[in-house]
C-alpha cells in the first residue's frame, strides 16, 4: 500500500474582533488549493479567545474541502471527455 501524505498549513490573522484564516492545501505534485474562514467575535465575549481561531478555521477547512471536490469533479469531467470516442 502507498501512502501520500499532502499538508495544510493554516494562517490565522486577527484584527480587532475579527479572525480570517486561510487554509492551503499542498499536494505532492505541487498543486495548492486554498480555503478561507471567517469569524466575529461578540465584543461581550471575552473568556475564551480561541473560539474565533477554532470556528474561523473550520470554516477554512470547510471551503477548501468544497474547493477540493469541485478540483476533483472537474478533472473527472475532463477525463470523461477525453476517453469519449
Amino acid at each position: 500500500m502507498e501512502t501520500k501524505r499532502w499538508s495544510v498549513e493554516i494562517d490565522i490573522a486577527e484584527q480587532g474582533d475579527d479572525t480570517h484564516v486561510r487554509a492551503i492545501l499542498t499536494t505532492l505534485n505541487g498543486t495548492t488549493i486554498e480555503g478561507a474562514g471567517h469569524a466575529r467575535r461578540n465584543p461581550a465575549d471575552r473568556g475564551v479567545p480561541e473560539i474565533g481561531d477554532e470556528l474561523a478555521a473550520g470554516r477554512a477547512l470547510l471551503d477548501l474541502g468544497h474547493r477540493l471536490m469541485q478540483l476533483a469533479t472537474a478533472e473527472i469531467t475532463a477525463a470523461a471527455r477525453r476517453s469519449e470516442p
